[in-house]
């Protein structure tokens, strides 16, 4: 009795996990579905006002100083008009940022440009808290954002401010992240594929097709009284662009996709990097979902576009349930209960990512299909963080992760520059160790599949073997290059001193 007892529950929470990660697979396929129906509906663009709007370009940093100098110069060059254009450099870096950004808005000022250097007594709420703090002492209509990993063409604010002049309730408009660095490394080209999917596929399906889409944090502008309207940045939530951009169109604002609008920016180029990102947007994604999902519910929208948005904020979950399908699998396999059949449930949803991703460079033409060769490496990719997320998630849950930890930039260019011995490199955490428990979890798994049988849980155990296996081993690569290079350089160091 307590042996069918077990297996009962085996069986139900593995058919609830497949069953919500189905799901989130098929709404990959429907919504490369709907980019490939409304691909070809791109906005008109207006034409240029005869009267500009103020603009405001916040520029938040905290201590970057590989690419502060290199932000501040682009955004110096936006072709707008000079009175009619305010640059704020929200600083809140503890390291020689400072300085460099100092000397380096003086030399501007001096041209006649309108910049101000704002700078907390803390680093209260913080990116939110920063751009909340600026906000009260701009004096822009329209409020322009770019982290300090984005590069802005002269002609960016040409292209985006004139839509808010003929859509009086256009809250946001956001545009397409570029790759600056996408040649660096294997870990760079595999995150292009993910962006790629996300900006030219997801968020045009679902901005066209009439479901509620998200501010992506940088490379935007927002009109100043939809921000104030909503409630202003909340910095207890780390995805603060993500809450707001729902906050905002759930109180009847309108965003606005533009792909055809580029910027280019930096791609993190270690797993280490990516992790840390990836962690922090899951936890951010999982606040919103927690902080947002009564008043999603209860909105003025068709279900469909609830269903929707919840599946969007939500999106992160799926790595503890993958987690949880492979947790669950080893026991399953020793008593003997069969995997197939839910597994099976898996195939066509499990198709929806990689078809996305892929239609996303197919529809790039021929340089797209020649990124595809990259996917596998994504896939890996995709699937290894899903632990990192997993262990960020369950301390948000344990009142232990609410920090807003950066993503280190290095100032990278296609395959030029380095990022080891800068200064801001990441070392091995605890995310590691749980990765290569999963991977040797995976292999037993795998090894009993093959004694047992169960032929359709092999390739989903071999994919969850190698995922965790090359994330946590990459990791603790780049760990090693940054130590030794690190003790590579301490011999002359004391060399140098004088005696």
């Amino acid at each position: 009795m307590f042996a069918e007892l077990v297996s009962f529950c085996l069986r139900a929470a593995y058919f609830v996990a497949a069953a919500l990660l189905a799901l989130y697979g098929l709404n990959a396929l429907v919504l490369t579905a709907l980019y490939l129906r409304t691909r070809n509906q791109s906005p008109v663009a207006p034409p240029e006002p005869e009267a500009w709007p103020t603009v405001t370009v916040q520029l938040p940093i905290y201590n970057e100083r590989w690419v502060a100098a290199r932000l501040l110069r682009a955004v110096a060059g936006l072709d707008y008009p000079q009175d009619l254009l305010e640059i704020q450099v929200l600083d809140d870096s503890t390291d020689d940022t400072s300085q460099i950004l100092d000397a380096l808005v003086a030399r501007l000022c001096a041209r006649g440009l309108d910049i101000q250097i704002v700078r907390r007594p803390e680093r209260a709420g913080y990116k939110a808290g920063a751009l909340q703090h600026g906000l009260g002492l701009a004096r822009g209509e329209l409020i322009a954002i770019f982290d300090a990993d984005f590069v802005p063409p002269p002609d960016w604010l040409r292209r985006v401010v004139p839509h808010f002049l003929v859509r009086p309730r256009l809250g946001f408009v956001q545009t397409r992240w570029g790759h600056l660095n996408e040649a660096y490394s294997l870990v760079t080209r595999a995150q292009v594929l993910a962006l790629d999917g996300h900006f030219l596929v997801e968020q045009t399906a679902r901005n066209r097709s009439g479901m509620l889409m998200n501010f992506n944090g940088t490379a935007g502008v927002w009109r100043r009284a939809c921000i104030e309207e909503a409630g202003g940045w909340r910095g207890e939530i780390l995805s603060e662009d993500l809450d707001l951009s729902y906050r905002a169109q759930l109180a009847g604002w309108e965003g606005l996709y533009l792909p055809e609008v580029e910027v280019p920016s930096e791609v993190p180029p270690t797993v280490a990097a990516f992790k840390r990102q990836q962690r922090r947007w899951a936890v951010g994604s999982l606040q919103c979902l927690l902080a947002l999902g009564r008043s999603l519910a209860c909105a003025s929208l068709r279900p469909w576009q609830k269903l929707e948005g919840f599946i969007h904020i939500g999106g992160y979950l799926t790595h503890p349930l993958l987690i949880l399908l492979l947790l669950l699998s080893l026991p399953m396999l020793a008593l003997r209960v069969p995997l197939g059949w839910h597994i099976a449930g898996l195939g066509l949803p499990s198709l929806g990512p990689p078809l996305l991703y892929a239609v996303a460079q197919a529809c790039q033409g021929r340089c797209g299909w020649a990124r595809l060769v990259h996917l596998p490496a994504l896939v890996l990719l995709g699937t290894g963080v899903a632990a990192s997320n997993t262990l960020g998630m369950v301390r948000l849950f344990l009142r232990r992760e609410n920090r807003f930890d950066r993503t280190p930039k290095f100032n990278l260019n296609g395959r030029s520059g380095r990022w080891r011995g800068r200064g801001y490199e990441l070392g091995v955490d605890a995310s590691v160790a749980c990765e290569l428990f999963l991977a040797l979890y995976a292999l037993a798994a795998l090894a009993l599949a093959g004694a047992r049988g169960e032929v359709y849980a092999l390739p989903f155990l071999a994919l969850y073997a190698a995922a965790f296996s090359f994330v946590g081993l990459r990791h603790m690569w780049e760990g090693r290059q940054s130590r030794g290079r690190e003790r590579a350089r301490q011999p002359v160091r004391r060399a140098a001193r004088p005696l």
